[in-house]
């Protein structure tokens, strides 16, 4: 399990290395009360991977060999954006489903980069194949100590901006992002673990009583597509007691189009899964709770402003 002291040393190290991303307490959205967000997808490479990704860089000895990861897009970014600032080769193995706009990312920061058919899973295997041919590390996108507690910095951070909340809501894909607010929070606020039906990993774990294979589909696919939840987050969520709850792929797109809307910010649909359980009434906050939303990822496809 990943604790709060692995979240303070992880702080440590990410001093200066990533962004203290911005908070807003924001009205609208169809709601009766206004929703206090952290704007994570101001990140480096848009999302909030780069803390787990420095976090795991800066923690050991990486080979000469560099770094190896598999991502449906956004952890193979922000993994090659830390391995290029920290001086190091990596190797990104994304599927195909990552989409033209995440690709076109990660060739931006020099990574070597090999697109394979079929989804996440598919990638997973062929940078394990390659780290074991190549002696490189592996950087796991979410169920790694060092990953963990890197995207736990992020509540920690959150807290020291004056997080007000009772309840904060966050999308899952694998779990390493709200696996970290499980272990710095516990009990302390409740988290409601948001998720695309058609991508529900740790609710379809939640169910079962362990982690299980599930299809994956949808618009949040490329960014919330695991196949199976890390045990990390499972050990977590059965621990703190997380709520699960699931939405439809429209409830995304319509919050994408609300947050655009309403404060003028562009995300992609996983960046917009939390705030869809609020506007879709798939959580329905009680009378006086007050709610704070996680918005985690910007990496829009296509790309806006593409040439």
């Amino acid at each position: 399990m990943v604790g709060r002291d692995d979240i303070d040393a992880a702080a440590q190290r990410l001093s200066g290395h990533v962004v203290r991303t911005p908070v807003a307490t924001l009205s609208g959205f169809g709601l009766r009360h206004p929703v206090e967000m952290k704007l994570e997808q101001l990140q480096h490479t848009g999302t909030f991977k780069a803390r787990g990704a420095f976090n795991t860089l800066l923690a050991v000895d990486v080979p000469p060999a560099g770094v190896v990861a598999a991502s449906g897009g956004n952890h193979g970014a922000a993994a090659a954006f830390a391995a290029r600032a920290l001086g190091h080769p990596a190797h990104i193995f994304v599927p195909e489903m990552a989409g033209p706009s995440k690709i076109a990312l990660i060739r931006q920061t020099g990574a070597a980069l090999r697109v394979v058919q079929g989804e996440y899973a598919t990638a997973l295997e062929a940078a394990r194949a390659y780290e074991a041919e190549s002696g490189a590390m592996q950087i796991h996108a979410y169920d790694a100590p060092l990953t963990v507690a890197g995207q736990g910095t992020l509540i920690r951070e959150w807290e020291e901006q004056g997080l007000q909340a009772d309840t904060v809501l966050i999308a899952v894909g694998g779990g390493g992002l709200i696996a970290g607010a499980m272990a710095w929070l516990g009990t302390r606020r409740k988290v409601v673990a948001v998720e695309p039906r058609t991508s529900c990993a740790l609710n379809a774990a939640l169910a079962a009583g362990n982690p299980v294979d599930v299809e994956v589909s949808g618009v949040a696919a490329n960014a919330l597509g695991a196949r199976r939840i890390g045990d990390i987050c499972f050990g977590l969520a059965r621990q703190t007691g997380v709520e699960s709850v699931l939405v439809e792929d429209g409830a995304i797109t319509a919050a994408q189009h609300a947050l655009w809307r309403t404060c003028r910010q562009l995300v992609e649909p996983a960046g917009a899964t939390a705030l869809a359980a609020l506007t879709s009434g798939a959580y329905v906050p009680a009378e006086g709770e007050k709610v704070a939303v996680l918005v985690c990822g910007a990496n829009i496809a296509p790309d806006p402003f593409a040439a």
